[in-house]
């Protein structure tokens, strides 16, 4: 996350220490009150929490004098990516509530519901839980609003209620990773120094095949012909979240887009359903705090790594994907790009949230892409469909857990019915190989550039 050169850094594996006393931390809770029959085993100990012994160790560690330490964590914790990513947090909280309270989720849903005819329920709901995760920004919030309407649609139409949720999480994870209020997409673009609107394209040539793909597969399904009831809605305050995205995709600084949405669904709220100030500002507050534990997150993430950076950690750490990537491909845009794919993945496996995931990833992923000469735009691509790939398949993930509460089945029925993710991570791998990344500097693969060239 941060700008300074770690190439004169001398690599050191003891480094990585602090980091691994997190991950165990996080993970070791988890397991631990799954086995004891807890319900969202790996939301019960807060990450801000669990990073704060690692931060202690880090400080322990470090060579310089005891000032000098605290210095550079502090220095990590105000870095300008990190302050940027938080106070977009902040914004993105504020709209999402906004937008909610005013019934412009309400809206979103009885709009798609209103479009999908009866034969087409399981695409129609994977397009409904797309689009409305792309304009809410979370597919927790998605599954929230739309899981009651997917249990009643399962049960009018006699689907299995595992494929049902399973579809749900992956229209839901399709909206994550794209979304330009996510938190996915505002950790990975900070991370990686790119512009939101680049990485949403760069994204596009993936997801959007993975997606046509899942919409046919999803077809094949027999459903019958249950009528879909819509709920009632005023459609007009659902026009709040497309403003964000059409204004979003033109590339407008993202603090500017944030602000306009916020106040535009107010002013609609007002006009439509008589939404007070007062309720405004304190819906705005109610956002920010909804914001509270990722944005402390990212905070002490950006301390801890620049104490793990200072010590050598972070170099070690890239050397080691290197190599092990080296041995996949010969060309080194393939080996970044597999080393960015493995090591998100692998991340995700351990901390089961895709935000926390990039955070931790996302500077020895920009310094395999700055290596391997794959534009920052590709990096914070692979960055986040590959934490959605992995949170949307995770039966530990929250979307599993919540979906499995919800529709009173196993966690990992829901799981293994995410179709979307799993052909979301084929298309991913296959465009590496067959297409290649789009190289830094320029708009074209490299494969395709390499080509042109001989």
């Amino acid at each position: 996350m941060q700008q300074t050169p770690v190439t004169s850094v001398q690599p050191r594996a003891i480094a990585l220490l602090p980091l691994a006393i997190f991950l165990s931390l996080f993970l070791g809770t988890g397991i631990y009150f799954h086995l004891d029959g807890v319900e969202m085993a790996f939301y019960q100990l807060a990450s801000p929490v669990a990073i704060l012994p690692a931060i202690i160790l880090a400080v322990f560690l470090s060579k310089q004098e005891l000032n000098q330490r605290i210095q550079t964590f502090v220095e990590g914790v105000g870095h300008n990516n990190i302050i940027t990513m938080c106070l977009i947090y902040l914004l993105a909280g504020a709209f999402s509530t906004v937008a909610a309270a005013t019934g412009g989720v309400d809206a979103m849903v009885a709009l798609g519901l209103s479009i999908i005819p009866a034969s087409f329920i399981l695409p129609g709901i994977f397009l409904i839980a797309a689009v409305v995760s792309t304009a809410m920004g979370t597919s927790m919030g998605t599954l929230a609003a739309l899981a009651p309407v997917a249990l009643g649609l399962s049960q009018a139409a006699g689907i299995n209620p595992a494929l049902m949720a399973g579809v749900l999480v992956s229209g839901a994870m399709f909206g994550d990773n794209l979304s330009f209020i996510s938190d996915t997409t505002i950790a990975a673009t900070r991370t990686q120094g790119c512009e939101m609107k680049d990485k949403f394209r760069a994204n596009l040539r993936i997801a959007v095949p993975a997606a046509v793909i899942t919409v046919i597969v999803l077809a094949f399904f027999d459903t019958g012909n249950a009528p879909i009831e819509v709920p009632e809605a005023n459609y007009w305050l659902a026009l709040p979240y497309f403003f964000i995205i059409a204004l979003a995709v033109t590339g407008l600084n993202v603090f500017v887009v944030l602000t306009l949405g916020i106040i535009l669904a107010a002013l609609f709220g007002i006009v439509a359903v008589d939404y007070e100030i007062v309720a405004f500002s304190q819906d705005i507050y109610t956002g920010f705090a909804s914001m509270q534990e990722i944005f402390l997150l990212s905070l002490l993430i950006g301390g801890l790594s620049a104490l793990i950076r200072q010590q050598g950690g972070l170099a070690f750490l890239s050397n080691t994907v290197e190599r092990i990537t080296s041995r996949l491909s010969k060309r080194p845009e393939r080996s970044a790009s597999f080393g960015i794919a493995g090591l998100t993945a692998f991340t995700n496996l351990a901390v089961a949230n895709n935000t926390v995931t990039i955070l931790l990833s996302g500077e020895v992923s920009k310094r395999l892409a700055k290596e391997g000469n794959v534009a920052p735009k590709q990096a914070a691509s692979y960055l986040d469909i590959f934490a959605c790939v992995v949170q949307g398949v995770l039966p530990y993930g929250a979307q599993a857990l919540l979906m499995g509460a919800t529709f009173g089945i196993s966690p990992l029925a829901v799981s293994v019915n995410t179709f979307y993710c799993f052909i979301l991570a084929v298309v991913a791998v296959a465009t590496i190989l067959i297409i290649g990344p789009i190289r830094a500097n320029t708009d074209a693969p490299v494969e395709s550039a390499a080509e042109s060239s001989s």
